[in-house]
């Protein structure tokens, strides 16, 4: 579904290129028996229980709830907001989202958007003990007891968590809250086709059937080409690093994108960024940061990689209307739709920066939609993991995570540190 064009011949041979992919290729056996690779099957074998209960929970917090407060962190927000964001909200119920810093101001935003409304929360923790969302938890948690009484708030708390052990499980025990389950073989940036994802996207009204079929058809295609387009994006990338093009720009023409591109920079950045190696990830959205980091991408330095995603058709459209007088000097435009013209504006950028000494990657999907979006997903999953092995890291873990962690633990005065 998703096609993939290299654009590289200014910048790599093309033998450089088919080396560095029979190595990808060769190294997805390895892959696919990783102990933190259950993302790779998950579209195809997960649990059929569970996700009936996530379509159930969803219409019973649709049914009770104008808002679902979203508490977690990292790759327990990022995937189901740049889903939601990106198809937008068809329910009636708006998620809001906290636990992902620490600002107050952000804090009492929800909080007062919350008012008296009646709501329900998604608390998204493997652990339960995570600062971030474990404050905000006990903050929402709160406000719901004071409005519904203990019985009646512990009802509308779904916690999605370990299965079978951590402090967020044994509250969700205890208590009975509704629990989904992160599982053990799928870290939190590969998992927004898991419980963690699905339950907030289905609320949101996202056809979660749909997401989780162009998931399939997506890992059909790669698996059975031994990666594929995404082995040989991951190749193209790395052989690129190698030449000194350490930094990658994910670039979206399309605004609803953003936090699709900040899934990816978690993606990215934490699979690939340590031992002293990795491309670091960066985002665009164009046209609107051709007006302010145009020129650097344009005449900057030349480290750069440009990764265009782009899509074959738009759910909507306008065109340019038809005026008497042409004082802004747009009658060369009247009548045309304004996706040819951002079609346009796509190409004109990749061949500007081709000449600039910018190598640009071109990802296209078919549509903005449930099933384009699981198929994006799938393939971008799939290609760090790849290039985090062609790098010779482990794709999985994140041990520099734990660094200011335990500065601030020290500096607040947690025992133990």
């Amino acid at each position: 579904m998703i096609k993939f064009v290299a654009n590289t011949e200014k910048f790599l041979e093309a033998r450089q290129i088919e080396r560095r992919i029979e190595e990808a290729k060769d190294l997805l056996p390895n892959l696919q028996t990783n102990s933190m690779a259950g993302w790779i099957d998950l579209p195809v074998k997960y649990d059929k229980e569970e996700f009936a209960r996530i379509k159930a929970a969803a219409k019973r917090i649709n049914s009770d709830s104008k808002y679902l407060v979203c508490i977690g962190i990292g790759g327990s927000y990022l995937g189901h907001k740049a889903v939601i964001e990106a198809l937008g909200n068809s329910s009636t119920t708006k998620i809001l989202y906290a636990g992902n810093s620490l600002s107050p101001v952000e804090l009492y935003t929800v909080l007062e958007e919350l008012g008296d409304e009646d709501f329900s929360i998604n608390i998204i923790s493997k652990s339960g003990t995570t600062t971030e969302p474990a404050v905000a938890f006990r903050v929402f948690k709160q406000k719901l007891i004071e409005k519904y009484g203990k019985e009646a708030a512990y009802g509308r708390i779904y916690a999605t968590t370990d299965e079978e052990k951590g402090a967020l499980h044994d509250e969700a025990e205890a208590n009975g809250y509704d629990s989904f389950v992160v599982p053990d073989n799928i870290g939190g940036r590969y998992s927004v086709l898991s419980a963690v994802g699905l339950l907030p996207i289905a609320v949101a009204g996202v056809d979660i059937d749909e997401l989780m079929e162009g998931a399939v058809a997506e890992r059909e295609e790669l698996l059975m080409e031994d990666g594929g387009r995404a082995a040989a994006y991951a190749a193209v990338r790395n052989c690129l690093y190698e030449e000194g093009y350490n930094i990658e720009i994910l670039a979206n023409f399309e605004p609803c994108f953003m936090y699709f591109n900040e899934w990816w920079k978690q993606l990215a950045g934490e699979s690939e960024g340590k031992d002293g190696k990795g491309i670091y990830p960066a985002s665009v959205i164009d046209t609107t940061d051709l007006h302010s980091m145009g020129q650097y991408i344009q005449e900057g330095r030349r480290n750069l990689i440009e990764t265009v995603v782009s899509f074959a058709a738009l759910p909507r459209d306008c065109e340019v209307p038809v005026l008497d007088s042409d004082l802004d000097g747009l009658a060369y435009l009247e009548g045309k739709k304004l996706s040819y013209i951002n079609q346009k504006a796509i190409e004109a950028t990749i061949e500007a920066h081709l000449s600039g000494g910018v190598p640009v990657l071109q990802l296209e999907a078919p549509d903005i939609s449930a099933k384009s979006l699981g198929a994006l997903i799938y393939f971008f999953e799939l290609a760090i993991a790849i290039s985090g092995n062609l790098l010779g890291v482990d794709p999985f873990d994140q041990p520099g995570v734990e660094a200011y962690k335990s500065n601030m633990f020290r500096l607040l005065g947690k025992p133990g540190y």
